[in-house]
């Protein structure tokens, strides 16, 4: 809520403080803080985010809350997509090697034989990271998109520079969680 503000912060006004709170913030902001921020229900939150992403706002939600995406810098990083397969007690171990070469986990992806491709937003840059989504998994009794396709899986990865995804993947290699051709 704002500073002074008891009362519900109504529509358009919310939404553009909602926006201006996720363009500002580096971390992600969760759906609680944003309806107490604007004294709305969690659910009045979720339905201005999708109203948001409907006028092209890039806000992704992630296990952490919401994020915006800001694409103006995105070619001083250097991206892949990887292609993994692990088990579900190795999820830690597999997101652990990536973060600790540097690398900015963005997203997982499945090929569902029906519903085509699903993603889903992980936006992971270091082990505290995930750790809280790890945890998050475990205490909602989540499954892993993977579950749907026996462990394969696809990984956007991030990093500064290029060797960084190149040792990270050589690290994924070396544990036998990198598929190749």
């Amino acid at each position: 809520m704002l500073k002074g503000e008891t009362k519900k912060i109504l529509g358009e006004k919310r939404r553009k403080l909602i926006l201006k709170w996720l363009k500002e913030e580096v971390e992600p902001i969760t759906g609680k803080e944003l309806s107490e921020r604007t004294n709305v229900s969690r659910q009045v939150i979720v339905q201005d985010i999708s109203l948001l992403k409907a006028t092209g706002e890039p806000i992704i939600a992630t296990a952490r809350g919401y994020v915006y995406v800001n694409n103006k810098n995105e070619n001083q990083y250097h991206t892949r997509v990887i292609v993994v397969k692990h088990t579900k007690e190795q999820t830690k171990d597999e997101l652990n090697i990536l973060v600790d070469h540097g690398v900015r986990i963005i997203n997982v992806m499945v090929e569902h034989p029906i519903y085509g491709d699903i993603t889903g937003s992980l936006m992971l840059k270091n082990r505290r990271e995930v750790e809280t989504f790890m945890n998050e998994l475990s205490k909602t009794g989540a499954s892993l998109l993977s579950n749907l396709t026996e462990g394969v899986h696809l990984h956007t990865i991030e990093a500064d520079d290029e060797s960084e995804l190149d040792e990270a993947c050589e690290a994924l290699r070396k544990a036998g969680y990198l598929l190749e051709d």
